[in-house]
């Protein structure tokens, strides 16, 4: 495993997005075991792409333009609703107290969601991927395997720190009423604002 597959995919796992604003969302209303669904459900969403990554399905995508255009709106269609559904609650972000077990399903579906919704991201594995892997590598495909099950991993436990912290401070904002009124208009806008850059995403 080269230092530089890890720091490369360090840097895009912290990098802001979907994902790790929908785990500090999490945190913040719900706690610390929600936030590690949350991070568990963004984890497995990246499987469907890795997949398509490794398959080679992700290049219709990449040369289909209707394929990739509806992939893209129903994913921009779905953080709209996730911004409208952040800014429907009244008065504030909803705050429970406990995850129950269908609150947990809840949470992870949303965020398996979120990340299969992103064309982007098998377009990114299609490219990212191949690069660390040596064309006179004798098992590509269990090297691929490797480096995919790495990058989850390290989504997984970056994305539980994020949501940790978040957590941690849960106490400190749920008591204050206009600190998460704020916070509700600003994950919305966040949510409006990933899907225009998704929408105008090019192949």
């Amino acid at each position: 495993m080269s230092l530089e597959f890890l720091v490369t995919s360090f840097i895009i796992v912290v990098s802001p997005g979907t994902g790790v604003l929908y785990t500090l969302a999490a945190g913040l209303t719900r706690g610390s075991r929600a936030s590690i669904v949350a991070a568990f459900g963004c984890t497995i969403g990246i499987v469907p792409h890795m997949a398509a990554a490794i398959l080679g399905l992700a290049a219709i995508l990449h040369t289909s333009a209707v394929v990739f255009q509806t992939f893209k709106y129903v994913g921009l269609a779905y953080l709209m609703y996730m911004a409208w559904s952040t800014l429907r609650e009244r008065g504030a972000l909803r705050v429970d107290k406990e995850v129950g077990a269908r609150s947990a399903m809840q949470v992870t579906l949303t965020a398996i969601l979120i990340n299969i919704l992103n064309p982007k991201l098998s377009i990114f594995f299609l490219a990212f991927l191949p690069q660390f892997v040596s064309a006179n590598e004798p098992h590509p495909l269990m090297r691929m395997l490797e480096l995919s099950g790495v990058f989850m991993l390290m989504t997984f436990v970056v994305f539980v720190g994020y949501g940790l912290f978040a957590a941690s401070i849960r106490d400190h904002v749920i008591s204050r009423p206009r600190v998460l009124t704020w916070l509700r208009r600003t994950f919305a806008g966040a949510f409006v604002a990933l899907g225009a850059k998704l929408a105008l995403a090019d192949r």
